[in-house]
């Protein structure tokens, strides 16, 4: 964060930053336009509650994206043996299957706390561009995009 207000300062930007939880910016009641939830929740100790926090920092008329890994033995593969143990892209014991979340669980969290499911997709990589790109395929990674009924 430090280097972020550093760079935001030198730019002439004015950002908020900090380092809060979901939970406490709610607390503190919160709100913004679009929350971005992305690759977070796997990781999360309490996902009912965080997802709650999550549907309460999203404004009325505003966006709730989440991104996340899906729990299918397609996703453990690429996931945690492909990404962590195969090429190490990430330290080995970054995920832990038990807590993938699959794209039903994770609308279902969204619609208990008040919000809209709009759109579901997939994300997947692809090497040879060196990109990642949308599809149909919510097998591994996917993003479930939300809306609050505006007021």
């Amino acid at each position: 964060i430090a280097i972020a207000k550093l760079h935001a300062e030198q730019s002439g930007l004015e950002i908020d930053y900090r380092a809060v939880t979901a939970e406490a910016l709610a607390a503190e009641g919160e709100q913004f336009d679009i929350v971005l939830n992305m690759e977070v929740v796997e990781h999360v100790d309490n996902v009912p509650l965080y997802m709650k926090s999550c549907a309460e920092l999203v404004a009325p008329g505003g966006l709730l994206f989440t991104a996340s890994i899906n729990r299918t033995l397609r996703a453990y593969a690429f996931a945690i043996f492909g990404a962590e143990q195969v090429l190490r892209w990430l330290p080995k014991g970054t995920h832990d299957y038990a807590r993938f979340l699959t794209p039903e669980e994770i609308s279902a969290l969204v619609s208990r706390n008040g919000l809209k499911v709009i759109e579901k997709t997939g994300v997947v990589f692809h090497p040879l561009a060196d990109e990642w790109r949308q599809s149909r395929d919510t097998g591994i990674n996917y993003m479930v995009l939300a809306e609050k009924a505006a007021a």
